[in-house]
């Protein structure tokens, strides 16, 4: 009687946990069910500091792609939703320094906007302007005064930065209402 006792309450218990509604971020989608095909056409920079738009737009593709669920294509036709961007801004802040005030640490800051449209009923589905940030450190006997300076001793700073901004972008516009 008490191995059926506590298969029972196994049982129930299996049942409440199945059902109380706990999923990982970012793995559901709020998506239209008819969107399978997305269209990511490369990201528009507006800023001075060149292949930013590719970075971007590269690393948006590929974490789209890596959820599995959608075609990604770099076309805005024969497509069911169409993903824009535009690189608003990107800044260089030294916020760490040496004792001579040598910038030790930057922070490397860039604004995106974003939109993610329906294009079965021309319907905007999703619509924001995103921040993203990364530290950098200097490297030892290494001077960084300029965005471009930057860009030719760290390359992969930007990388970086592109592929976490990738994620909150894709994890906003699946988990949009």
């Amino acid at each position: 009687m008490t191995h059926l006792l506590r298969a029972a309450h196994v049982v129930i218990l299996a049942i409440l946990v199945s059902g109380c509604g706990y999923a990982l971020v970012g793995t559901t989608s709020n998506l239209p069910e008819h969107i399978k095909r997305i269209g990511i056409p490369a990201f528009q920079n507006l800023t001075s500091t060149s292949e930013l738009d590719r970075i971007f737009t590269d690393a948006v593709m590929a974490e789209f792609s890596s959820r599995g669920k959608y075609t990604i294509v770099a076309s805005a036709t024969g497509v069911d939703a169409v993903l824009t961007g535009s690189i608003q801004s990107v800044t260089l802040t030294p916020t760490a320094f040496s004792s001579t005030q040598q910038a030790l640490k930057y922070s490397l800051d860039v604004i995106v906007a974003g939109e993610f449209k329906d294009t079965k009923d021309n319907r905007v589905i999703w619509s924001q302007t995103l921040p993203a940030a990364e530290i950098y450190d200097v490297p030892a006997g290494g001077a960084v005064t300029t965005l471009s300076t930057l860009f030719i001793q760290d390359r992969n700073a930007f990388e970086r930065l592109a592929k976490a901004f990738a994620i909150k972008l894709v994890s906003s516009v699946l988990e949009a209402q």
